[in-house]
């Protein structure tokens, strides 16, 4: 009988090890030395923002709860409808990966990923987190710290 309950409770904690949440300096040495800060016009500051906002810098974090019927995933909560494929949501897989990608610790296709979204017209105003928080405001303290 201790044996059975053993078990279940060493899944949970291998299923939470796989799990990474990030700190907001540990995310942004990250997303630096991935050439972030900057990249289309975006400081680093706003990456950690949005990712922040939209994930509080967890690689498993997902939203299967959007008004359309789509998903987000990931330390950005990359959408199923546009950026990835999930085979739930028909979608246009721009970034041409499957979205339980965005679900594990290495955020190195996220980060590509994201690169593809603010390329397209709409830049950073994809993530309506990014509007609501990070956009013409004072960022510095996402950075502060850092020693970057």
């Amino acid at each position: 009988m201790r044996s059975i309950l053993i078990i279940p409770i060493f899944s949970c904690f291998f299923a939470a090890s796989n799990a990474k949440i990030f700190s907001k300096c540990e995310l942004a040495r990250k997303l630096k030395a991935q050439g972030m800060d900057g990249f289309h016009g975006y400081s680093l500051a706003n990456w950690v923002c949005v990712a922040q906002y939209e994930s509080n810098f967890n690689t498993r974090s997902f939203n299967g709860k959007n008004g359309n019927g789509s998903s987000d995933y990931g330390i950005f909560q990359l959408n199923n409808k546009w950026w990835c494929k999930d085979n739930k949501y028909p979608s246009a897989n721009a970034c041409n990966i499957m979205c339980d990608k965005f679900l594990d610790d290495n955020i190195n296709d996220d980060i590509l990923c994201a690169k593809r979204v603010v390329k397209d017209p709409n830049g950073m105003s994809a993530w309506v987190a990014w509007e609501n928080h990070c956009k013409n405001k004072d960022l510095s303290r996402y950075l502060a710290d850092c020693q970057l």
